[in-house]
């Protein structure tokens, strides 16, 4: 039986591969496994149409148990990891596919501490989700309420607002929202800072939400701030633990430059745990390189924001993330949070006094190439000797420095390749090469 977690929840298409049925089962599991008697758990969603299909589910599920479940509602992911970590809740349970499009949905679960729950955890859920019909629901005197609490999501709000309040600044921004759950206060919390603030893609119908926008898409994005002569863009994804951000001049600056800029001011500053910047094996070599140069450590882990962290926690490090965008900035968030990583870049610039171009030139790139290709055998790519055989000819081509890197996607039906290296031609023919195969080979 394949196992239900990826590397960031359930995920499946809504109400085909991931059903309903599905999302009571873990209400069930969540409620028996860590509320227990008399715990409450919270459940936010993003602003997909079958958002409110999944968290009735998960409510029908909880208080069969005897759990109480508050709603809070439309959120950001971080905004519901603020909140159940906040001491009320023994749990939290995110209905959201982040980045993915609209037709998908996923269930990320939460431990009472706000954190992604470890894979030991996840397995015994997976368990009692598969016999949760076996589990001791509670007799009807003593079954859970469902109790709408949006007021929860001022928590949130609050501590966002002090984070802005610390920084001053009269830059110009232009967000985009990726007419996800990020616009509820996004805006209002970078304004906070004194910056002027313009929004887009912040209109959400239900089936919009990462659709020509957001951080996966952020063209539109960098039109806009180069028409309109802003000063700086950010994109966030449908669930807002993404950022990536555009120059003046609408030139991208992905996650790992904003790591960079992150982390190089940090070390300036005598401000980085432990000297330690986290991140994973995608990230780009260019950014280990000019981090160490700096008196800084590169400690890697596999894919996924989840092990950023866990990798984090165990080196005492303070900051980490993905070239996608997920920043972790452990003094502020348990999790990716991109408004907080607007913050934190808007901060770098007004102490600074330069422009975001500026600031992600002292983190050079390595030519690096990623594809993610569909693939029905996803899993068995390391099994298939032509596969291999490619990916080590690719290596000895690269030469000394050069990186090829496969594996199935945690989040999506596919397999996904990096190539990295110092010629950039190069790297794109090998990446289109391995790519084009995987394509035959696993279909």
């Amino acid at each position: 039986m394949p196992r239900l977690f990826g590397t960031d929840g359930i995920r499946g298409i809504a109400n085909v591969d991931l059903k309903p049925t599905l999302a009571y089962a873990l209400g069930r599991a969540t409620a028996h496994r860590l509320a227990g008697a008399g715990r409450p758990i919270v459940v936010g969603q993003d602003t997909r149409r079958s958002g409110d299909m999944f968290a009735a589910a998960i409510v029908a599920g909880a208080t069969s148990m005897g759990v109480d479940v508050h709603l809070v509602g439309v959120v950001p992911t971080p905004a519901l990891a603020h909140i159940t970590g906040s001491g009320k809740f023994a749990a939290g349970i995110m209905v959201s596919a982040s980045h993915n499009p609209a037709h998908d949905n996923g269930l990320k679960v939460l431990d009472e501490r706000g954190f992604k729950l470890e894979e030991a955890i996840e397995d015994e859920l997976e368990q009692l989700i598969w016999n949760s019909e076996e589990l001791p629901g509670a007799p009807a005197e003593q079954l859970g309420l469902a109790i709408q609490d949006r007021d929860l999501f001022d928590l949130y709000v609050t501590h966002r607002l002090g984070l802005a309040a610390a920084i001053s600044t009269d830059l110009h921004v232009v967000i985009d929202c990726a007419n996800g759950s990020g616009g509820m206060a996004a805006a209002r919390i970078l304004g906070a800072t004194g910056a002027r603030v313009d929004v887009l893609f912040n209109d959400p119908d239900g089936t919009n939400i990462n659709d020509g926008c957001g951080a996966t898409d952020p063209a539109a994005l960098a039109k806009e701030v180069a028409a309109c002569g802003a000063d700086v863009g950010f994109a966030l994804d449908g669930d807002a633990d993404r950022l990536i951000a555009v120059d003046a001049a609408g030139c991208v600056v992905d996650g790992d430059a904003v790591l960079g800029i992150l982390a190089l001011d940090r070390l300036a500053r005598h401000q980085l745990p432990n000297d330690s910047l986290v991140v994973s094996i995608l990230s780009n070599g260019g950014l280990q390189k000019v981090v160490e140069e700096a008196g800084g450590q590169i400690i890697r882990t596999p894919v996924g924001d989840k092990y950023i962290l866990e990798g984090m926690l165990v080196n005492g490090a303070g900051l980490g993330g993905e070239k996608s965008g997920h920043v972790i900035i452990l003094e502020h968030t348990t999790s990716g949070d991109g408004v907080v990583t607007a913050l934190e870049v808007l901060a770098v610039m007004s102490r600074s006094g330069r422009t975001l171009a500026d600031l992600a030139s002292a983190v050079p790139m390595l030519p690096q190439q990623q594809r993610a290709v569909p693939a029905r055998h996803k899993d068995q790519w390391e099994g298939d000797p032509a596969i291999r055989r490619a990916i080590a000819a690719a290596e000895a081509r690269l030469g000394p420095g050069g990186r090829v890197l496969v594996r199935p996607s945690g989040t999506e039906p596919a397999i996904r390749v990096m190539v990295e290296g110092s010629d950039g031609a190069l790297v794109l023919e090998l990446a289109d090469r391995l790519a084009a195969l995987a394509g035959e080979r696993l279909n």
